[in-house]
């Protein structure tokens, strides 16, 4: 039972989706609680300031969390809103991951210049160039699609539209999710089967992180916890945690969860699409951590560990 009467500082990133992110939690909690305060800070983090770097030569564990979490540790605010997939796998001492929300679609979308409306992957054109800063979406489309091109795409969501409609790209692939959040739905043009490209970990949940220990803050969260969602991806960020990867490698998943039983399928392709590896788990929901790990252990004793090695030397070779 939450007693207090302490004002909330709920801390976000300040680009638009972060922020609509944000205060939907902030409008779910003052439902929930009323007579309590929520504030939201803002900050601007690495991965939104350096927009003209390839995500993966910048680093990516924390990219877009650190200053976030500093705030956190340092009390001037009590937890962060974060889209899931952001997310490092191992947070800092003393921070936690305290709550997961509701899943909205985890796919990835096409999104095409207006003169390819009448396309979609599987016909563009040839050397038709598709944007996309996400090597998992690179490995997977290059691996189905290789007539196409593809090419870095940086900045926020409004950024990239407007690099697509200025002609810079004839495609670009966003999140099912992010759209969705931004009402921007009628700009999805196809969205991607599973078969063709499997999600982030963690796509299309919001995760909360807040302090260890921080028993008002997680009692207030209990409220948006969504234990189905929060099964599924402690599956899929066990999965990449015992792979070692962060955000920006080739490691793609999906979940399911049937009655008592989840479903996992984990992927790791090599950057060029030439060499992908794929997997599935079946098992008890109770054991989603332990199912991940087992599944990452398969897919590295099939040659993930090699296909990882290669890359995180390629990255380093800059």
């Amino acid at each position: 039972m939450v007693v207090s009467s302490r004002s909330i500082r709920i801390g976000s990133r300040k680009s638009q989706l972060a922020l609509v992110q944000t205060y939907w939690i902030q409008k779910e909690l003052q439902n929930h609680y009323p007579d309590r305060q929520f504030e939201v800070e803002t900050m601007s983090t690495q991965g939104d300031i350096i927009l003209d770097v390839a995500l993966a030569k910048i680093g990516d564990k924390g990219l877009f969390t650190k200053e976030l979490e500093v705030a956190m540790l340092e009390n001037q605010v009590d937890f962060a809103v974060h889209s899931l997939k952001d997310l490092p796998t191992n947070l800092p001492e003393g921070l936690m991951l305290g709550c997961v929300t509701e899943r909205v679609n985890p796919a990835d979308a096409l999104v095409v210049h207006e003169k390819h409306r009448d396309k979609q992957l599987d016909t563009l054109p040839e050397g038709a160039v598709i944007g996309t800063s996400s090597l998992r979406r690179l490995a997977q489309l290059r691996h189905h699609f290789p007539h196409l091109t593809f090419k870095d795409v940086r900045g926020n969501v409004n950024t990239r539209l407007a690099k697509l409609d200025a002609g810079d790209y004839d495609g670009i692939i966003l999140a099912v999710a992010g759209l969705q959040r931004l009402d921007m739905s009628d700009r999805i043009h196809q969205v991607i089967p599973d078969e063709i490209s499997l999600h982030a970990v963690g796509q299309g949940a919001l995760g909360i992180e807040c302090r260890i220990g921080d028993q008002e803050v997680l009692e207030l969260l209990k409220a948006l916890e969504h234990e189905t969602t929060r099964d599924r991806c402690y599956a899929e960020r066990a999965f990449l945690r015992e792979l070692e990867g962060g955000c920006q490698v080739p490691i793609g998943v999906n979940t399911a969860i049937e009655g008592d039983i989840l479903s996992l399928t984990g992927m790791v392709a090599s950057l060029d699409g030439q060499k992908l590896l794929k997997d599935n788990i079946s098992g008890p929901r109770t054991t989603a951590e332990a199912l991940g790990r087992e599944l990452a252990t398969r897919l590295r004793d099939a040659g993930a560990g090699e296909i990882l090695g290669e890359i995180f030397a390629q990255i380093q070779r800059g």
